[in-house]
């Protein structure tokens, strides 16, 4: 047998599946073996260590979650041996909520459940949602109603989802339910997920048909949900469908570790964290994760928004200039799903990164692609902006950047799928 590393990272399961893959690296502690950087480290409630070959000696290993969190383990590789190197994340508060503990989007049960206070952030970025909507006069200590209000929208009509729709949502005050301004049919109210009794970080989970246990109306090519509570409305752009995975919707009514009151994730065993990886600006991390993207452009496009964030990855990690093999594959994703903004975004925006001498066909792009409506992923709206910002003498891109520079400051960055923070005006 050689020598090698066996690893792998545990976490609680509530009875499901929760496998994923995050991106870690092997470090010679005595300087005399061999390091390898960007390895992928299984995860779930049992999975399959990865072997990696090594010289005997000591080595450092270290996983990076996807909240920018680093774990090390050291570990002494032995000749002819495979040492066991097992990184241990099984203190998620609740074991339905494991994937969303890897995430980094909740604490660890510890921390969670302390009787101690969390201190309150001075960013109101980064406050919660409850304490973000209270009167800046209310006394500390001031009973907060801790419940949230979730409403589905199975099928957005077309023309809600344009900037200037999306703009005047966030003027209109205390309106009548965001919801309803939003939906093309009738939306739907859930009921809070039973947690084992615990409301304050209600978790939605979301299938190819709706809401998992709970499947209503035909579902369109655009769904939202609408969260509201204290004042607070924020408007969730929901990932479907992904295929037959599930998205997870967490509504985080306390001090959330990330300053996201609402995070998405998708339960991709292969890229879900290669998502939040993107999210953070980790790219080359994230491109470790989508080493399919070939397949998720050119022959797997009944997952459209996967191709798209495979095309994300490409784009912002493969800076090669002149026309490529994969050029191609991004005028497929964009003219085949004219409601999905991001492709639009995705083509005019590598035309301008490779130099095309092509400049109006990229303008041409971008017009088009706000057109569309806003894109389902945040990394979209900041390369629109951007790519809008090119031409500041042209009247027609001038215009769509100001709207869509304004739409940017409702977004949560931090987050890989658009969320808008309708009522800021209680925060400011």
């Amino acid at each position: 047998m050689s020598t090698a590393l066996a690893v792998r990272l545990f976490l609680s399961s509530a009875g499901e599946s929760n496998d994923a893959v995050i991106v870690g690296d092997i470090n010679s502690a005595d300087l005399t073996g061999e390091s390898r950087r960007n390895i992928l480290i299984p995860c779930g409630s049992s999975p399959r260590p990865a072997s990696y070959p090594v010289t005997p000696g000591r080595y450092v290993v270290s996983a990076a979650l996807p909240s920018g969190l680093v774990l090390t383990e050291n570990a002494v590789a032995v000749e002819g041996q495979e040492t066991p190197v097992d990184f241990v994340m099984t203190d998620s508060p609740y074991e339905t909520h494991s994937w969303q503990y890897l995430m980094g989007n909740i604490e660890p049960d510890s921390v969670y459940h302390s009787p101690a206070e969390v201190p309150l952030a001075a960013s109101v970025a980064s406050r919660s949602i409850v304490a973000a909507a209270g009167p800046d006069d209310d006394a500390p200590g001031a009973a907060v109603d801790l419940t949230a209000l979730a409403t589905w929208i199975p099928d957005a009509a077309p023309t809600s989802c344009s900037f200037a729709s999306m703009l005047a949502l966030g003027r209109n005050g205390p309106e009548p339910q965001v919801a309803r301004l939003i939906a093309h049919g009738e939306p739907r109210v859930l009921p809070t997920p039973a947690v084992r009794g615990e409301a304050v970080s209600p978790l939605y989970r979301f299938g190819p048909d709706g809401p998992v246990g709970a499947p209503g109306e035909p579902v369109g090519e655009r769904q939202f949900l609408v969260v509201e509570t204290a004042g607070s409305v924020r408007l969730v752009t929901l990932p479907l469908p992904w295929g037959t995975t599930e998205v997870e919707v967490l509504v985080n009514l306390r001090q959330s570790p990330t300053g996201s009151a609402v995070a998405v994730a998708v339960r991709d065993p292969a890229v879900g964290a290669g998502l939040a990886y993107m999210s953070q600006g980790a790219l080359d991390m994230a491109a470790r994760l989508f080493t399919d993207v070939e397949a998720m452009l050119y022959s797997k496009l009944q997952n459209p928004l996967a191709a798209a964030a495979g095309a994300y990855v490409l784009i912002g990690t493969d800076h090669s200039k002149g026309v490529t093999y994969w050029d191609p594959w991004l005028d497929r994703l964009a003219d085949s799903f004219p409601r999905i903004s991001d492709g639009a975004i995705l083509r005019a925006v590598r035309l301008l990164r490779r130099g095309s001498p092509d400049r109006a066909r990229a303008r041409d792009g971008l017009i088009e692609a706000f057109d569309r409506g806003i894109p389902f992923y945040t990394l979209g709206l900041a390369w629109l902006v951007d790519g809008l910002s090119a031409f500041p003498d042209d009247p027609e891109c001038v215009r769509r950047l100001d709207e869509a520079r304004r739409l940017s400051w409702l977004a949560d960055m931090r987050e890989p799928f658009l969320i808008l923070d309708l009522r800021q005006g209680s925060t400011r």
